[in-house]
């Protein structure tokens, strides 16, 4: 599949620095429930996440969340529509949540290209606090980098960073989790 077409066109560039809108983070506040399903599903034992006693001998003194506790989409209400059901309903060949309406709240705009393979390609996270219990967190996020690569096979590709900046209620930054993905 060898074309010399560039995927990284003018339209592409543009939406390079492109921010999304200040909205609340995925859980609400943080508390007690969250953070032992959070924990359990990242297969993550660590007592600084649940066990208070525990947590009061380390430096942080409480119980914290794990890094990204706050990125995660949250649990939707029970009365909402599931956005993968309804995504597969309307298009059985879709790409998971690439395409699900409603997906991106306060979201950053979709990235103008015919390419439609999504890949995770990795996560940085850089801490500066930790989310506690009762924290309230923010995000807003930027596409930080839009690359262009070619394939083996002669296929070109986007990589693509956006970066997530998350603050508690108090304005403090938590951390920024640069993502990155190929676009095929």
């Amino acid at each position: 599949m060898t074309t010399t077409a560039t995927k990284l066109t003018p339209e592409v560039k543009a939406v390079i620095g492109a921010t999304s809108e200040f909205t609340e983070a995925g859980w609400g506040v943080v508390n007690k429930e969250s953070l032992r399903r959070f924990t359990q599903a990242i297969m993550d034992p660590d007592p600084r996440y649940w066990d208070a006693d525990f947590a009061k001998t380390t430096r942080y003194g409480e119980v914290i969340a794990p890094h990204l506790a706050g990125s995660g989409g949250g649990r939707a209400a029970w009365q909402d529509v599931d956005p993968v059901s309804l995504t597969f309903r309307e298009n059985p060949v879709a790409d998971g949540l690439r395409e699900a309406p409603g997906r991106r709240r306060g979201g950053l705009p979709s990235i103008p290209t015919d390419l439609v393979r999504v890949l995770n390609a990795g996560n940085e996270i850089e801490m500066y606090k930790h989310p506690v219990i009762g924290d309230r967190l923010y995000s807003q996020s930027k596409y930080a980098s839009i690359i262009e690569r070619v394939g083996r096979d002669g296929a070109h590709m986007l990589i693509i960073t956006t970066e997530t900046y998350h603050w508690n209620q108090r304005g403090e930054l938590c951390y920024i989790n640069r993502g990155s993905s190929f676009q095929r």
